[in-house]
């Protein structure tokens, strides 16, 4: 884990983390760890805030390493004056030598010794998939990224549904594609004064959270508390109110309702003007 190196900077990330925040990646080259024969090998999630101490790091590479884990990559954020660490890591593991019960309790065992606010563990393979619904319009290029990703196993969710205030005629790709997947597929046409937003609720009451594909309405703070569940919207640009050379800095210093741009995500939240969430962890 020498390959780390954390700082504190006072310019802006070239890569999209939390806005204005120092931003480091590693990859650690060559073949994974030399493990007995295994069926498979396990990928893991695990996000991580905690108070800024010195030896996380090193804890959570020997939390992972003495169990015969092997971190993939790893992104680590530490805020310009605010004595925060944020984590997320990539591992792969045995799970025959390390069940899925033991690892929440190592990560349990970590986030007590460094007093954690959020410690998160994901296991695709072993832990039960989201279920999400994607809103969509006219443009598809943000649709078809998610439905492809889904499709080869990179998007471990189960989509319920795509739900689109543009209408797509039954020869169009995407539909052929969602009737070859068994995706339902709901037009839902929109107005300015008719968002058809008790629809949209009624559908996706069972998902854990939605998706903005490009979807271009602006959905009500009415809807966000009744939904009351994360919604990501996939989108590069940050609201237009922060003009100017350092939108990403503005935001950071801004007290408004706001998106917070993460990676290429933007959560929208009704109760906090800052979501402090890393990444969705799916």
């Amino acid at each position: 884990m020498n390959l780390v190196q954390r700082r504190l900077s006072s310019s802006l990330p070239q890569v999209i983390g939390f806005t204005n925040r120092s931003f480091t990646s590693f990859k650690i080259p060559g073949e994974s760890l030399d493990w007995s024969p295994s069926p498979f090998l396990a990928h893991g999630i695990h996000v991580f805030q905690c108070p800024d101490a010195v030896g996380i790091v090193a804890k959570l590479s020997d939390c992972i390493a003495s169990r015969g884990g092997n971190i993939l990559g790893a992104d680590i954020f530490v805020p310009q004056n605010k004595n925060v660490f944020y984590s997320r890591s990539e591992f792969i593991f045995d799970p025959a030598k390390w069940p899925r019960a033991q690892i929440d309790e190592d990560f349990l065992k970590l986030s007590n010794m460094f007093n954690a606010t959020r410690s998160v563990v994901r296991v695709p393979v072993l832990d039960p998939k989201f279920k999400i619904a994607i809103l969509a319009s006219k443009q598809e290029h943000c649709l078809i990224e998610l439905l492809h990703g889904w499709q080869d196993g990179r998007l471990p969710v189960d989509i319920t549904c795509v739900i689109s205030n543009h209408d797509r005629g039954p020869n169009t790709h995407v539909i052929r594609f969602l009737e070859r997947t068994s995706i339902p597929y709901h037009y839902l046409h929109t107005t300015k004064e008719n968002k058809r937003e008790e629809e949209i609720l009624n559908l996706v009451q069972h998902t854990d959270f939605l998706v903005l594909a490009r979807y271009m309405q602006i959905l009500s703070g009415s809807f966000l508390q009744k939904y009351g569940k994360d919604i990501i919207n996939i989108h590069h640009g940050l609201l237009p109110s922060f003009k100017g050379g350092h939108p990403a800095k503005q935001v950071y210093f801004s007290s408004l309702l706001i998106c917070l741009r993460i990676y290429c995500l933007i959560v929208f939240s009704a109760i906090s003007p800052m979501y402090p969430q890393l990444l969705c962890i799916i």
